[in-house]
């Protein structure tokens, strides 16, 4: 046999070779929710759901005990009837999104969300941004103003400095954290991981725009500018991985809103000023 030759024979008593240690985990590319679009929707249908069912037992409410003087329209734009409805609403919509995320999918709510809640100067810094985009989106509505309707279905909302009031609240304090959970929390990533975060931020900002169509008459320019409010909200949750960020924007986009209104119509005594 040439001495060129090894012969390679197995030896029971030798340790086993070297396993090469196993490749790290890596996290997939985008947004990874662990709820679907199908939860989306439901979430949705419970959300008109209970919009409906609350704004029924408000109108009976107050229908029966003015007996029956305040016509439908009347009880529609009045808006201390119909906002307690809508608070309760909002209650009942968020109460069930925190119950299907514990229950189906047995995991806490906030982190199922991505709400993050960020540090000091992050959390302040989106509140300032908040505030300079409603100042830009007000020098663009004033500069396109020629293009927007002299009255919106919005404008009869504000008749009394109770309903102003009243929807300051609402617009500062509820409706910011309810819109963000649902468009930012929920359907964004549900849209990003099967359709990539581009299209997903697109469907995500037309969906908050439309849902305030019916108060801006779908006007277009006002629509526009609610895209564009929506895109960098939604912009800003993707980028900062934070519900909580996007939050804090949206505060600081209505408070400047309201507070701008405030101003103009001296403590919304004279709203035909607005």
């Amino acid at each position: 046999m040439d001495s060129s030759e090894h012969i390679f024979e197995f030896d029971p008593a030798a340790p086993p070779p070297a396993q090469p240690p196993p490749l790290p985990l890596v996290e997939p590319a985008g947004e990874n929710p662990i709820f679907n679009l199908l939860d989306v929707f439901l979430i949705w249908v419970i959300a008109v759901v209970a919009l409906i069912f609350c704004s029924s037992i408000a109108f009976a409410i107050i229908y029966s005990t003015h007996h029956g003087h305040l016509s439908q329209k009347e009880l529609l734009n009045n808006v201390l009837v119909f906002l307690p409805a809508q608070v309760a609403a909002y209650i009942l919509t968020v109460g069930f999104m925190v119950l299907l995320i514990r229950q189906k999918y047995r995991m806490k709510f906030l982190e199922a969300v991505k709400w993050n809640m960020p540090g000091t100067r992050l959390g302040w810094g989106a509140v300032a941004f908040g505030a300079f985009l409603a100042l830009g989106t007000q020098v663009a509505a004033a500069l396109l103003s020629r293009w927007i309707p002299k009255s919106l279905p919005i404008d009869q909302y504000f008749r009394t400095p109770a309903a102003a009031w009243a929807l300051s609240a609402f617009g500062i304090l509820v409706a910011p954290v309810v819109e963000e959970l649902f468009f930012r929390g929920f359907l964004f990533p549900a849209l990003a991981r099967p359709i990539g975060p581009v299209f997903a931020t697109i469907i995500t900002a037309l969906g908050f725009a439309l849902i305030h169509g019916d108060q801006l008459a779908l006007a277009w320019i006002p629509l526009a500018l609610l895209f564009i409010v929506g895109t960098v909200l939604t912009v800003a949750r993707a980028r900062t991985q934070s519900v909580a960020v996007s939050v804090l924007m949206h505060v600081g986009y209505n408070t400047t809103l309201f507070t701008m209104l405030y101003i103009t119509t001296r403590g919304f005594h004279h709203m035909e000023l607005g």
